[in-house]
């Protein structure tokens, strides 16, 4: 699965194989697992000539009674709620953290931790895990400073650490 313009990137026997899709569209991969594509707030390009001609988004799981939201990159916007109304009750989102400074230019297109405990409560996830940070240094922003912008808007929240996680590189968390 992909989104809408997405297809024509992958390899030719791929592209037999991939389904694109739309906002909200769902399609059912095996029987009882279902997978919709949802929105993101993000410019797309693969080549210097492509802007913003393919779709961008995030993708919601769900199977066996299990709801898991992968919110992919993206900025913050309303989209949050709205997913958090058509799907309540989230068991797991995954969160992007990071490649948020500076802001005049990233804002649009990378939520901040700030934003991410926003994005946690607006989608109603019962726990979030953070991604989309310290791989290498993409943005202005310190290595570490994602996650330790995330605890202080965490505990500004009032959340305890376990609702909102950030994984130890090469490490496990268990559900």
């Amino acid at each position: 699965m992909t989104p809408l313009g997405n297809r024509a990137y992958l390899p030719r026997p791929a592209r037999l194989k991939t389904v694109e899709l739309d906002w909200w569209d769902a399609v059912e991969t095996a029987p009882g697992v279902r997978v919709t594509l949802v929105p993101a707030q993000h410019f797309s390009a693969r080549t210097p000539w492509d802007r913003d001609r393919a779709l961008w988004g995030g993708f919601m799981v769900e199977a066996e009674g299990r709801r898991i939201y992968f919110a992919g990159d993206s900025g913050y916007g309303t989209h949050f709620a709205e997913i958090g109304r058509r799907f309540p009750g989230i068991d797991l989102a995954l969160l992007p953290i990071g490649a948020y400074e500076p802001r005049w230019f990233m804002g649009p297109v990378h939520v901040d931790p700030a934003q991410a405990v926003r994005a946690h409560l607006d989608v109603g996830a019962a726990r979030s895990v953070a991604m989309h940070f310290g791989t290498f240094q993409l943005t202005d922003e310190g290595i570490d400073a994602p996650v330790e912008q995330l605890a202080a808007a965490r505990q500004g929240a009032g959340l305890p650490v376990e609702s909102f996680q950030v994984p130890k590189a090469g490490g496990t968390l268990t559900f």
